[in-house]
């Protein structure tokens, strides 16, 4: 029976690894195939092919081949249109790696959850590495990474409808506020709680935008004006999915800040 083979498609490396002297582990989320294992034989070598072009957060197109849970990879070219992030961004871009490897299981298809990556993506690369001195990047930085995560939990199946109370099914009342916790979804705030919460418009505002057919782009606006509200709300769902405290690139961002 022939091997079954794969060609052309759109890919993003997530995280590498070495494997022998000269070769590597790629953990690759690609489009129509979720994320997959592929070895990437000789990548290390000064004259491989693969060398300057398996770098995480740039666009490629990979072909490759085999049914075994990690399959060689035959080609890889970059797709190109924007340049590596720097700074914040690139950490940025690594936290977005590091949620997609704990969240998404592999060989499991998401290509609205892809599509929001590759334009969360675009962002960081464009409008905050290129972001003017007198314009604070975080201004950016904040609402994209919101506008993702709020993506992600969706397509991984872990964020609960954003228009009612979740224990009850109840609407949601004007003049109330309501957060999102780990283990009960969407809940009323008592007036004596300090957490961050948001307003029913707010709410519904996040649900309207997550039901567009390209979501990414309606949240960047959505979340403009709540990214401070739902950082600590999301970042508990995420902890709590993920089964830590605190994500290895989160702690990174704080350790250089402490710095």
């Amino acid at each position: 029976m022939a091997l079954r083979r794969i060609s052309h498609e759109p890919a993003y490396v997530l995280h590498r690894y070495d494997w022998s002297e000269s070769s590597l582990i790629l953990d690759v989320f690609t489009r129509h195939h979720g994320r997959i294992a592929l070895v990437a034989k000789g990548a290390k070598k000064p004259s491989s092919n693969f060398r300057p072009v398996l770098l995480p957060l740039q666009p490629l197109r990979v072909t490759y081949g085999g049914d075994g849970e990690i399959r060689p990879l035959k080609e890889a070219e970059w797709v190109g249109g924007h340049v590596m992030p720097t700074g914040d961004a690139l950490l940025a871009g690594y936290y977005l790696n590091e949620l997609l490897i704990r969240l998404l299981a592999r060989d499991d298809p998401h290509a609205a959850l892809f599509d929001a990556y590759a334009s969360a993506v675009l962002v960081l690369a464009g409008e905050l590495g290129q972001a003017a001195a007198a314009r604070d990047p975080r201004d950016t930085l904040e609402p994209a990474l919101r506008a993702f995560e709020l993506v992600l939990l969706r397509e991984a199946g872990h964020l609960p409808a954003l228009d009612a109370q979740t224990l009850t099914l109840s609407p949601l009342v004007e003049g109330e506020r309501y957060a999102l916790v780990p283990e009960g979804g969407l809940v009323r705030q008592a007036e004596s709680d300090p957490r961050p919460g948001l307003g029913p418009r707010q709410w519904q505002a996040l649900a309207q935008a997550l039901e567009q057919p390209a979501p990414y782009g309606p949240l960047l606006q959505a979340v403009a004006e709540v990214a401070g509200e739902l950082k600590s709300q999301l970042r508990a769902v995420l902890h709590y999915h993920c089964g830590v405290s605190v994500l290895r690139t989160r702690q990174l961002m704080m350790d250089l800040q402490a710095l």
